[in-house]
């Protein structure tokens, strides 16, 4: 839902981290949910951005990184 009525140049970058398969199957996701409420849109965006910055204060992701930076796994 958080990407039902964004731009297609945001729903693109989210796209190209996945499969062809995930992508073909958030699309039909996102079809099939018709018309969304914008607030309902907005809500579940800044859901999505709660558990960004969580994950971030945990240290699980990093937002903010300096060009050529590089970390071992």
């Amino acid at each position: 839902m958080a990407l039902k009525g964004t731009s297609d140049a945001l729903k693109d970058h989210f796209f190209s981290t996945m499969s062809a398969r995930a992508v073909e199957m958030m699309k039909e996701d996102i079809d099939a949910l018709g018309p969304v409420r914008i607030k309902e849109v907005e809500a579940a965006q800044q859901q999505i951005i709660a558990i960004i910055r969580q994950l971030e204060a945990e240290g699980v992701i990093t937002m903010k990184g300096t060009v050529g930076e590089q970390y071992v796994v």
